[in-house]
């Protein structure tokens, strides 16, 4: 039917440009790294707000953690979600999975918003996306948190191991970025050995804190921050490692920085302060501007692990759960095997003096494009 002047709706021309001002943003963001979707949902009963980035569905459902955050500005959490989401696909496609990459994340603060009917209605949004996009936890979402997802939808993964699920998935991932670290370590140090060197681990949430345990194990010495000051004291008294303030994390004469916090922590401002000759750690979007800090890297002759490729051991986790695949004895040896990658991803970086996040993007590309064509 065509609409005729007078069934029009009428908009104001101020509203009008900041609507259409507002939507050039959100494609400006899209274009460059080829996202499918990005889904906005609102519901003023509960305060959910959401936004699912689905970047690529090239090789399976796109599949990734819900974040919840109290985001600055809606605008923020947009930028999160669509950097995250590129991340997974990344991180799945270098891994071998057959997933594409997604991610969801919700603007509010957890204390105030979470509860069930908050939960709940986030379950009937992703339910409406049609299986296209599988969630998952991620920061401050909870094994019970997904549990009320999970009445409301039958794509959630990563549910507690008492119905089925998989269960926390920060021991895979934490031995995926432990054997992404010794293989960094090989390439820097002439040897994958970790005894006596200092590791400098910023942030010992569930990941952070099972990667001190197995530094600790081989001898490492380790030091730790964290905004929460239980969770240091903790990891202090059973580890022994070696507590210090946020922003001294980066000052610390240390072999080895492992960021396991939020992204974008190396900056201008961080890799001039850094001493270590390798980086790995669990953090997703380690590098705030991949082409100007990964080359900033490279000419500080700094050892990088590309966070997607080394911290893929939750995504493994949750797409065995998701295609009944799981079990911890088949998804330890699938990490494991993040050596071998990250190995080889380091030696062709040496080889093309390039930086190793290309050569591992590349290679995720490459098999996309591959399986694309069958």
């Amino acid at each position: 039917m065509k609409l005729t002047s007078a069934d029009q709706p009428v908009i104001s021309q101020e509203k009008s440009d900041t609507s259409t001002s507002q939507l050039a943003s959100i494609f400006d963001q899209m274009a460059p790294h080829d996202h499918e979707q990005i889904v906005h949902y609102y519901d003023k009963a509960t305060g959910l707000k959401a936004i699912v980035a689905i970047h690529s569905t090239a090789l399976g459902p796109a599949m990734g953690g819900t974040r919840m955050w109290n985001y600055v500005s809606d605008a923020e959490a947009l930028t999160d979600a669509i950097r995250l989401a590129r991340g997974m696909t990344y991180k799945s496609a270098i891994s071998g999975l057959n997933v594409g990459g997604g991610k969801a994340v919700l603007v509010g603060d957890p204390d105030q918003l979470k509860n069930e009917a908050y939960l709940r209605k986030f379950g009937q949004f992703i339910d409406s996306l049609n299986g296209k996009y599988v969630t998952a936890g991620d920061v401050n979402m909870t094994l019970r948190d997904l549990e009320y997802v999970r009445m409301e939808t039958c794509h959630v993964t990563g549910l507690p191991e008492a119905i089925g699920g998989s269960g926390s998935s920060s021991l895979i991932t934490a031995y995926g970025v432990y054997m992404g670290m010794k293989a960094a370590a090989k390439e820097a140090f002439g040897t994958d050995s970790l005894e006596g060197k200092k590791v400098a681990v910023q942030g010992v949430g569930a990941v952070g804190s099972t990667l001190v345990e197995y530094l600790v194990k081989e001898k490492a010495v380790v030091f730790v921050s964290d905004v929460s000051e239980s969770k240091l004291q903790r990891v202090s008294r059973e580890f022994g490692a070696h507590v210090v303030s946020l922003d001294g994390i980066y000052d610390i004469p240390a072999d080895i920085y492992a960021p396991c916090a939020l992204g974008a922590t190396l900056n201008d401002d961080t890799i001039a302060r850094l001493t270590c000759q390798v980086i790995a750690g669990g953090a997703n979007n380690q590098l705030a501007n991949e082409q100007r800090h990964g080359t900033m890297l490279q000419e500080r002759d700094v050892v990088y692990a590309p966070d997607f490729l080394v911290n893929a051991g939750g995504i493994m986790a949750v797409a065995a759960e998701y295609f009944g695949m799981y079990s911890k004895e088949y998804l330890f040896q699938k990490a494991e095997r993040i050596y071998d990658v990250c190995q080889k991803v380091l030696q062709q970086a040496a080889q093309q003096q390039t930086e190793p996040h290309r050569i591992a993007m590349k290679m995720a590309e490459d098999r996309i494009a591959s399986i694309s064509q069958l």
